[in-house]
């Protein structure tokens, strides 16, 4: 394996792109991120970095790594994670794990979202290799953020690492992001009864009784529309979208089950487990009502809204570098699990999120330069010069 001074960064990119590390909640999909996990470890070891791979209890073939340099009590931590979303090959223009350039673009799976990251910051911190850093230098590199984020689940439960500064390099455009929306996906379901279409008091009618649920939760969307606003977002109040229904099996079965999944996304201030109870004491009535079981069960853990406040001094100075405004989005991120770890937290990478999920991914090379440039000011700035005054 060559090292890390022999290669460009396009080499290094087309070596991440190769590595195929997707993660699902579908078996047949999911992959390990351990061969991109190593691959990262060679590279920041040769850097003079202190490193170690942590694999995830729970979640067979999934790693973190964790890269130290220098000692104190401050410093800063640049984090991304090292899976992709599924891909749909025949959909890409050329293979989705070759690193393809045209039109001034890299194109291939991970290059946006996020592998193409991890690159820029090998590039970024080469010319501090042989300086004394008076803060630590710490690249967290995290497992199933596209699906349960177990990576970070379980560094926020280790407490470890500790920093004083996160920067977590999800494409924003360049534009700091200190806002973001929750994420919680709900199963419920409901199951009553099966007899002969011909008389309904032969059964108890799942569909009907997960129809007026449905009406219920319509109810409570418009509600919390009502009375949570933040215009920072551009959609400025909390969402709750029905995404998929299956339920029965014949049109003359009164139908025995049936189950909605649906995706809510709260404001910074709002909680994921206030409002799945909120929820369920919404719909137990209308189960009873209807004489049938209902069960809400989330789809996955769920990722808690995030906000770092906008007097903090990470997002003052990343501010300054980028003369932008910190804003909010409403994808989530690790940034909550990096805040339980007791750090001020920011969401700042090159690429554009409108790049990442779909056929054709690609990272902009105009965004690279300005990206290395910035990861060089946040570690002057946090890593030898200490924390700003």
């Amino acid at each position: 394996m060559k090292g890390i001074a022999s290669l460009t960064l396009e080499e290094r990119l087309r070596q991440l792109i190769a590595l195929p590390s997707v993660s699902c909640s579908l078996p047949e999909w999911d992959q390990s991120n351990k061969a991109v996990i190593d691959l990262l470890a060679h590279w920041f070891e040769d850097l003079g970095f202190a490193v170690e791979v942590r694999p995830i209890s729970g979640a067979p073939g999934k790693y973190n790594l964790v890269a130290v340099k220098g000692q104190g009590p401050g410093g800063l931590v640049l984090a991304g994670h090292t899976d992709t979303v599924p891909y749909n090959a025949e959909r890409w223009s050329q293979d989705p794990f070759r690193l393809t350039e045209r039109d001034q673009r890299y194109y291939g799976l991970g290059t946006c979202d996020m592998k193409g990251f991890f690159a820029i910051v090998t590039e970024a911190v080469q010319v501090f290799q042989d300086r004394d850093l008076q803060q630590p230098l710490i690249i967290l590199a995290t497992a199933d953020e596209e699906s349960s984020m177990s990576g970070a689940r379980a560094l926020a439960a280790q407490g470890f690492p500790r920093a004083r500064y996160a920067v977590i390099g999800e494409p924003t455009g360049l534009r700091p992001i200190r806002m973001h929306k929750g994420i919680m996906m709900e199963s419920l379901r409901v199951t009553g009864q099966a007899g002969h279409s011909s008389d309904p008091s032969l059964g108890r009618n799942a569909i009907d009784a997960l129809h007026d649920m449905m009406g219920a939760l319509i109810q409570l969307r418009r509600q919390l529309q009502q009375d949570h606003q933040n215009p920072q977002f551009r959609v400025a109040h909390p969402t709750l979208n029905f995404g998929c229904i299956h339920g029965g099996d014949n049109p003359n079965r009164i139908c025995n089950a049936c189950e909605l999944q649906f995706d809510l996304r709260l404001l910074p201030g709002m909680d994921n487990d206030a409002m799945r109870e909120q929820i369920r004491n919404l719909v137990a009535p209308i189960a009873q009502r209807h004489e049938v079981q209902v069960e809400l069960q989330p789809l996955f853990a769920g990722v808690d809204a995030f906000e770092e406040p906008a007097d903090a001094e990470l997002v003052k100075v990343c501010e300054q570098l980028t003369g932008y405004t910190a804003g909010a989005v409403a994808f989530a991120t690790e940034a909550p699990y990096l805040q339980q770890l007791g750090m001020q937290t920011l969401v700042l990478g090159p690429g554009h999120i409108d790049q990442a999920h779909q056929p054709d991914e690609y990272l902009a090379l105009d965004q690279i330069a300005p990206a290395i440039r910035l990861l060089r000011q946040l570690i002057e700035r946090f890593c030898l010069e200490g924390s700003p005054s």
